[in-house]
């Protein structure tokens, strides 16, 4: 596919016990499936020419005829297939038998890898028939064919340097050293497994469990095919769990006894960006050997789901166990930054939902602490533009946590400042600057005054937008949200008035309430602004600031993904010039970003000068709004 895409497909056909003419048929089957489908990489179970529980008839020299006519037979069916295909197979060598990856492509036997580890426990007895494939690096003469024989083969796609594909079988995964270790060192992206493994209580969440952590350890995609219907179940039984991967994260799975094929994408350049970050990822591809294929990239038609709120987990368990971890990284820090000065936490409240994450977590920082929340310092400072609801909410949520709310005018003081410094009155810039920094400049004088720390409110995405006034609202002596995206900020608000329940119905409302900075005067006490009216919907540019730094992305492939995640709500052109807006305030900001207070990282991304994101405040946006162009 485009964008570094490559559609994936793992399949388990139904075998019939030592029939390999019947089993290629049934392999043959998925294989058009998968073509019509698109895939570029299909992977079949371990020994699903024969099935796995043939027993001694491995032995037997009739198996071994059949098998090798079998494979001709698939390798025939893949003519014109333009796809790599993995096919599980025994396979006999100088009088050894070995459990086999066998790679065709296009009418050809591209390579044959052999099982490294054989399991002889519990219901397990591999090395009664079969022989590890390890230290093997040889030829084997197979379809007419002489072809690589080894298990340290690098199949690369001539045509894209990111697509390179290895293979290891079933055990091989659950050694204490699996080959995939020296595979992605030796550049392998892509690790397909090949396997039979039985189906016991508990053994899916242990093997995806081992699937996961193997394709974050590797930053790499993971494709796991294993045996299902038609095996023995005389002693054991197979379940046919196909599980794809990539980089510590389940794409998609199959349900438990359920024949066919379970298709996804892997993003091989976010792969290779990632280990690329990862500046410790060793390599090293001494003895392997790159064994070339064609590589057709077959259009847009992606799959796998993109979330529209990638900052914020899909389901609401993973939900409320983020937003618990957010919200307890955030107090700890703080608390422990307020035991080492001493001081009592000064906060500024507006009514909107960043004061109101940072208010919730002095308070659980205050419970750590033991500390009385009467100590806090909370001050509203209510100016032109501030609108009735606010002003109502924020009184409320303080009487709902029971603390002392100071309420500070800045109208007068702001009037007054403009007209020393002889501003002619317009609703400008200026006009709105001077707010927002006569209220940093009260809550400053404020915490010299009486011991205490300015908490700041700002989040990611105003950091990232430079949506904040230099010296007002953009600066404070610990900014506790610095790293919380605005689109997750919602739901930390959301989750703690379910957990506490004296909040609910401020927080509630606060949670309702458009998102504006309140800078010019309101109209019959509502909003003048709203923030996305000027800026965007927060949504989209968290998308675009996902996408872009965490994983380095091309905007041409951001606004694809965006694409197809919210076209039943933006056009194309509404996103084009949304993330037109983003990059070109992202760029810009950047002497913001360098002179930001400290603040604790609480998730992949972060915009501390001091921590993940060091950039020239000079740094030219071109190069990435001429990519967007595209």
């Amino acid at each position: 596919m485009k964008y570094g895409f490559v559609k994936i497909a793992a399949a388990t056909p139904k075998v019939i016990i030592a029939n390999p003419r019947a089993n290629a048929i049934g392999i043959i089957k998925l294989i058009k499936q998968a073509n019509t489908s698109l895939v570029d990489l299909l992977v079949f179970p371990e020994l699903c020419v024969t099935g796995y529980t043939c027993g001694e008839l491995f032995l037997s020299d009739i198996l071994k005829e059949s098998v090798y006519k079998a494979l001709d037979v698939i390798r025939k069916s893949t003519i014109g297939k333009k796809f790599l295909i993995f096919v599980g197979s025994p396979i006999w060598k100088e009088g050894k038998l070995y459990s086999c990856a066998v790679a065709f492509q296009n009418g050809k036997v591209l390579g044959v890898v052999p099982k490294m580890y054989l399991p002889s426990y519990s219901e397990f007895y591999e090395i009664r028939h079969f022989t590890s494939g390890k230290n093997i690096s040889s030829f084997i003469k197979i379809c007419e064919q002489n072809v690589p024989f080894r298990t340290n083969i690098i199949f690369s796609a001539k045509n894209n340097e990111n697509v390179k594909i290895s293979a290891e079988i079933c055990e091989d995964l659950f050694t204490a050293s699996p080959p995939s270790n020296n595979h992605a060192q030796a550049g392998a992206i892509i690790i397909a497994n090949l396997s039979a493994s039985n189906e016991l209580i508990g053994k899916s969440d242990y093997r995806k469990t081992l699937i996961k952590a193997q394709s974050g350890r590797l930053s790499c995609g993971y494709v796991y095919a294993s045996a299902g219907c038609g095996e023995s179940v005389s002693d054991i039984i197979f379940s046919g769990h196909r599980i794809i991967a990539e980089n510590g994260v389940i794409l998609t799975e199959s349900a438990l006894f359920k024949e066919g094929l379970t298709i996804s994408e892997i993003d091989t350049e976010r792969l290779v960006y990632e280990r690329r970050r990862l500046n410790v990822f060793e390599t090293n591809s001494e003895g392997y050997i790159n064994v070339e294929f064609d590589f057709n990239e077959t259009g847009e038609n992606l799959t796998r789901f993109v979330s529209q709120l990638p900052f914020v987990p899909n389901d609401a368990d993973s939900l409320s166990t983020r937003a618990e971890l957010i919200l307890k990284i955030q107090s700890q820090a703080l608390a422990e930054r307020l035991k080492f000065t001493g001081f009592n936490a000064v906060i500024g409240i507006s009514g909107g939902l960043d004061s109101t994450l940072a208010l919730l977590v002095i308070l659980r920082s205050y419970e750590l602490l033991g500390k009385d929340k009467k100590d806090i310092i909370a001050v509203t400072m209510p100016g032109p533009g501030t609108s009735k609801r606010t002003l109502k909410n924020v009184t409320k949520l303080s009487n709902a946590v029971n603390i002392y709310l100071r309420t500070i005018s800045i109208t007068e003081s702001v009037d007054k400042h403009l007209k020393d410094i002889k501003h002619k009155g317009t609703k400008d810039i200026t006009y709105e600057n001077a707010q927002a920094r006569e209220r940093m400049q009260i809550l400053m004088d404020i915490a010299n005054d009486e011991n205490g720390y300015v908490i700041g409110t700002g989040d990611l995405s105003e950091n990232a937008l430079g949506w904040c006034t230099y010296n007002g609202d953009h600066m404070s002596m610990y900014a506790i949200n610095s790293s919380v995206p605005k689109t997750l900020v919602k739901y930390l608000v959301s989750y703690e008035s379910q957990r506490v329940k004296t909040y609910k119905e401020a927080l509630i409302d606060i949670l309702n309430t458009d998102i504006s900075p309140e800078l010019l005067p309101s109209k019959n006490g509502k909003f003048s602004q709203k923030t996305e009216d000027i800026i965007g919907p927060y949504e989209l540019h968290d998308f675009f600031l996902y996408y872009t730094l965490r994983f380095g992305q091309k905007p041409e492939k951001t606004l694809f993904l965006a694409a197809k995640a919210f076209n039943k709500i933006y056009s194309k052109e509404d996103i084009t010039k949304h993330f037109k807006t983003l990059l070109k305030r992202f760029f810009f900001s950047q002497f913001k970003r360098n002179c930001c207070p400290d603040g604790i990282k609480i998730g992949t991304i972060s915009l501390s000068p001091r921590g993940d994101w060091r950039m020239a405040t000079e740094s030219s946006a071109e190069e990435w709004l001429n990519n967007l162009k595209k």
